[in-house]
């Protein structure tokens, strides 16, 4: 396979920090983010596999974190020996694993409702895990069919809550569906990732903050209850408000959690 086009997004001056989307979103959901913090930091906001410009995912076996993580090889410039990551839900997960990846060149994890789900299976929480599962059966049945907007109203409705996609415009349904295809992959990634929660202390920076809403959905709930229990070195903040989509509805109280965060 040759090197992917990785589509990226690009703004301001200061410390370098990569900011990486959640599914369906693009990078364009840190719009506000990069407004808010490009007085302060060089922001990039990466496109992950099959999103804007970015090449799709064809590759003939499952997709990996590491992949995903191998990603931001293209966005950084060779002499970058210092940065930060953000990454909001898959792009959470992405995160910690661009981290381990680039070790020690990692100063700082901003990682908002992250999703290892594989986390909520190997550390005995089945019905959490079971939740996450019949989402990702979901999307893999309706997937094979093409039926996305089948697909999509499941997905929009488990993050957004029921009735979000009755309530979208037509348009927007196609928009939304249309982008949800990348996703078919990205349970792969994120369901298949082996690394036991205690490894990820090793792994990550000391200066990891994770960021969640105390109106999330049961499966991230229960994830960010796992790394109190497990990380207790890390940052937890938490929204009184917002859900799993907090990162885009309720910036004007995320931003500023995250510019603290990054230091």
């Amino acid at each position: 396979m040759s090197e992917p086009i990785v589509d990226y997004l690009e703004k301001g001056d200061g410390p370098t920090v990569v900011l990486i989307h959640s599914s369906v979103a693009g990078a364009g959901q840190w719009r506000h983010l990069m407004d808010d913090l490009s007085d302060q930091f060089h922001l990039i906001a990466i496109n992950l596999y099959g999103y804007g410009g970015t090449d799709a995912w064809t590759m003939p076996r499952d997709q990996t974190l590491q992949d995903q993580a191998e990603l931001l090889h293209a966005i950084l410039p060779d002499q970058e020996r210092n940065f930060s990551i953000v990454g909001h839900s898959f792009g959470g997960s992405v995160a910690m694993k661009a981290a381990a990846l680039f070790g020690n060149c990692v100063q700082r994890l901003v990682l908002i409702e992250p999703n290892p789900f594989y986390l909520l299976e190997q550390d005995d929480r089945p019905d959490a895990f079971a939740e996450a599962k019949g989402l990702r059966d979901c999307i893999k049945e309706n997937g094979r069919k093409q039926d996305w907007e089948a697909a999509a109203a499941i997905f929009a409705d488990y993050w957004t809550g029921d009735g979000s996609w009755d309530a979208m415009p037509q348009e927007r349904r196609k928009r939304f569906a249309q982008a949800l295809k990348p996703n078919f992959h990205e349970w792969d990634a994120v369901m298949n990732e082996s690394t036991p929660l205690s490894d990820w202390v090793s792994k990550l920076p000391r200066q990891t903050t994770v960021i969640s809403a105390s109106d999330t959905v049961r499966s991230i709930s229960e994830i960010v209850d796992l790394m109190k229990q497990t990380c207790v070195n890390w940052r937890f903040e938490q929204l009184k408000r917002g859900g799993h989509m907090a990162a885009l509805t309720e910036f004007d109280r995320m931003n500023p959690i995250v510019r603290d965060a990054l230091g």
